[in-house]
């Protein structure tokens, strides 16, 4: 990807980019901010101090320095100080980002923009997550454009449009909790949304599973939808062909310009500029010793298991899976986040550890992208969260999916029902369905059909990076990011 020469550093445009503060979030943003600074840029990328910490933990003291026209900063997040190695509770960080973060960021603003001292040129944009609309007024005070990236799927983002709907036509709250078990989750609601065709209550993002007629989360999203229509553009992480009937979904309703630009991490393997390519953003020490033993591996035989950056699961759940994965027989490479089992450590029987020690390999986190790229990789079991989702149809690897959170679950029901290259598995996890699956997934009829459908997936992916999303950018930045 070409670099655009857009005057002197005093001259150059000056994006600000804050992503939400969850891995799954911050992984695009910092894409998306090397290809506007490769495109000549200066980028200020905002990170939560508690974040900026763990980057620092995890990727080493000088991974933060960036470069003369990348800076890092960082404003507070409005939590109590912890020095936790974990993902924040989501729903907390949503209420503490959107009343305590605005003055931080103004501050910040005024900072970068007093030239003489903060020495970079004058804020002209502000790129923030589509979930911190906060950042609008300091958009609209300083009369510059505020593009909203969404980092998740377009059917995601339909869902939410339509949350308000969903409070109206009386599908939330439920009217008690016998509803999440009686048969009501698997009501048709495509008569709200009617390009997602077949889809059920519980393929929509799940705050909706309430009781709670003033649940916050829920007018937390109807509040950012809304905002969205004040936005100068909206970026979305995918590409015409995968949501093609979605994304015309969303530009029929009243909202600025929307431009896909996935998948951003092909985008992202264009750029030539060395100081760029080592910019990274995994908040937790990747153990690429994995790769090592995934080259001792025969071509696509083994499963890699990963359930996100999110994902928390009873230590019951945590056995199901182990035993299924056991039990199925085939190689696997599992991701285990040490806070990935509530309240207590990620701990697997030692009768498993035993059984599996020949043709297991189990790390605390992964360089993910060069995982799922590998030879050896047939098969991901994942909680379907949309970056994962993007890097395995890039790298044409069929999925089991165990959706936990938001959106996954609408990422899910699209891999099965539409693309054809996932399988679902029931949230009561039992060892004889993973089992199953797995087997499946690796070596059934099944799972050679979902292989081959992947395939023509990643040669699309392929050619929207080249095509599509390249233009896309250029648009965005001609005709958006450099308005004046």
């Amino acid at each position: 990807m070409g670099s655009s020469n857009l005057g002197p550093s005093n001259n150059k445009p000056h994006a600000v980019c804050i992503p939400f503060p969850a891995q799954g979030h911050i992984n695009p943003m910092l894409k998306l901010a090397k290809i506007l600074n490769q495109k000549g840029f200066h980028i200020t990328f905002v990170n939560t101090e508690y974040n900026h910490k763990r980057l620092l933990r995890s990727r080493g003291p000088d991974s933060l320095n960036g470069s003369a026209s990348f800076r890092f900063e960082k404003i507070p997040d409005g939590l109590p100080e912890s020095d936790a190695d974990a993902t924040q509770d989501v729903p907390s960080m949503c209420k503490s980002t959107s009343t305590t973060c605005l003055a931080p960021f103004k501050d910040l603003l005024a900072k970068l923009n007093d030239t003489v001292s903060s020495e970079v040129p004058p804020v002209s944009c502000i790129i923030s997550d589509g979930i911190m609309s906060f950042t609008l007024e300091a958009a609209e005070e300083l009369g510059i454009p505020e593009v909203f990236f969404w980092t998740a799927s377009a059917s995601g983002y339909l869902c939410y449009m339509h949350y308000a709907e969903f409070v109206e036509k009386g599908y939330t709250p439920l009217k008690d909790v016998s509803y999440l078990t009686n048969g009501y989750l698997d009501t048709v609601v495509d008569n709200i949304i009617p390009s997602m065709k077949g889809i059920r209550l519980r393929d929509i993002p799940p705050f909706i599973r309430t009781t709670d007629p003033d649940e916050y989360i829920i007018k937390f999203v109807i509040r950012e939808t809304k905002r969205a229509r004040r936005a100068s553009a909206i970026l979305i992480n995918t590409f015409d062909e995968l949501e093609h009937d979605v994304i015309n979904a969303l530009s029929s309703i009243d909202l600025p310009p929307i431009y896909s630009i996935g998948p951003l991490h092909l985008l992202e393997k264009q750029i030539v500029d060395k100081d760029l390519q080592i910019l990274g953003s995994n908040l937790w020490k990747e153990e690429p010793e994995c790769l090592d033993w995934l080259d001792s591996k025969e071509p696509g035989s083994v499963v890699y298991v990963n359930f996100g950056s999110v994902t928390v699961m009873t230590p019951d759940q945590l056995t199901e899976f182990a035993w299924g994965l056991c039990n199925s027989n085939q190689p696997f490479l599992w991701i285990l986040r040490p806070d990935l089992a509530s309240g207590q450590p990620a701990i697997l029987p030692k009768e498993f550890l035993e059984a599996t020690k020949e043709r297991s390999f189990l790390a605390k986190w992964c360089p993910q992208e060069k995982v799922l790229s590998h030879s050896s990789i047939g098969g991901f079991l994942t909680h379907s969260g949309w970056n994962s989702t993007m890097e395995s149809i890039c790298s044409g690897v069929p999925m089991i999916c165990w959706p936990f959170f938001a959106e996954q679950h609408t990422n899910c029901w699209i891999c099965w029902s539409k693309w054809g290259i996932g399988m679902e598995i029931d949230n009561d996890v039992k060892r004889d369905e993973v089992e199953n699956l797995v087997k499946e997934l690796m070596i059934g009829e099944k799972g050679k059909e979902m292989k081959k459908r992947a395939l023509e997936w990643k040669d699309l992916a392929q050619e929207s990076a080249k095509r599509e999303a390249y233009e896309n950018v250029e648009k965005l930045i001609n005709q958006v990011l450099l308005r004046n």
